[in-house]
C-alpha cells in the first residue's frame, strides 16, 4: 500500500497527465487558421495495465471544418499509443511513449493522409515542495505509409509545461517548438490552462492557445475538456 501511495504522488499522477488511474477525457478544441476554422471533438481513453508502469491510450477525433472549400464534419485520424515508466521517484520520473495515428480521416483535409509513428521521452519533476510540476517532452513524428501524393511527416517537437496547484485548482503554461523538416520551418504554439477538480473523480479545464512564427499552423484556439478518473 505504501508503494502504491508513492506511485499516486508521482509526477505522472497529476491532472491531465494521470498514468495510474483509468481515465476518460472529453474535449473540444476550436482553431482559427488563415483558411477558416477547424473544430475537433475528441474522446481519449487511458488504461494502466500490469503493475501500472504501462499505460495504453486511444484517441477518436470528430472534426468539423468551416473554410472556403469545406463545410462538413467527419472522423479524423484515429490514434493508439503505449507508455512505459522505467524510472520513478516521488519528485521526478521518466516516461517513454509511442503513439501511432492511422490514415483513417474521412476527408483528406481532416488528416495527414499518412500513417504516423510518434516516439517520445517525457521527464517530470516536482518543484518548490510539490507546488509546481515541470514536464518536458521530446518527440519525433514520422510517417511510414499512406498516400504517396501527400507530404511526408517529419517533425521534431520539444515541449515544456509548468503546472501550479492550489487547493482544487491548477494553472499551467506551455510552450512547444516544432521543427518541420519537410517544410524546413518551425510551427510553434503556446497555451495557458486553468483547471479545477469539481468532484473527487471529475475535473474540468479550459485553455486558450496561439500559434507563433511565420509558419504557424493556426492563429489562435481554445480547448475545453472534462476528465473522468475511475
Amino acid at each position: 500500500m505504501a508503494q502504491e501511495n508513492d506511485t499516486l504522488r508521482s509526477p505522472f499522477s497529476e491532472p491531465r497527465y494521470h498514468y495510474f488511474l483509468k481515465t476518460i477525457i472529453f474535449f473540444d478544441e476550436y482553431l482559427d487558421t488563415d483558411n477558416g476554422s477547424f473544430n475537433t471533438t475528441q474522446v481519449r481513453v487511458l488504461l494502466p495495465i500490469g503493475n501500472k508502469a504501462w499505460n495504453l491510450r486511444f484517441d477518436l477525433p470528430l472534426i468539423s471544418a468551416n473554410t472556403n472549400s469545406i463545410n462538413k464534419t467527419a472522423i479524423g485520424d484515429i490514434g493508439m499509443g503505449v507508455s512505459y515508466i522505467p524510472y520513478l521517484q516521488n519528485n521526478n520520473g521518466i516516461a517513454l511513449r509511442t503513439r501511432v495515428y492511422a490514415n483513417t480521416a474521412a476527408d483528406p483535409n481532416f488528416g495527414t493522409g499518412k500513417w504516423v509513428v510518434m516516439p517520445a521521452v517525457i521527464y517530470g519533476k516536482y518543484l518548490y515542495e510539490k507546488k509546481f510540476l515541470w514536464l518536458s517532452t521530446l518527440e519525433f513524428q514520422g510517417s511510414f505509409a499512406g498516400a504517396n501524393e501527400r507530404n511526408d511527416i517529419n517533425v521534431t517537437l520539444f515541449e515544456n509545461v509548468l503546472l501550479h496547484f492550489f487547493g482544487k485548482n491548477w494553472v499551467a503554461g506551455d510552450v512547444a517548438f516544432r521543427y518541420n523538416a519537410t517544410l524546413d520551418a518551425f510551427q510553434n504554439n503556446a497555451f495557458v490552462e486553468f483547471g479545477r477538480k469539481i468532484t473527487p473523480n471529475n475535473l474540468v479545464y479550459i485553455h486558450p492557445s496561439a500559434g507563433f512564427g511565420t509558419n504557424r499552423t493556426y492563429n489562435f484556439g481554445i480547448e475545453i475538456g472534462v476528465l473522468i478518473l475511475f
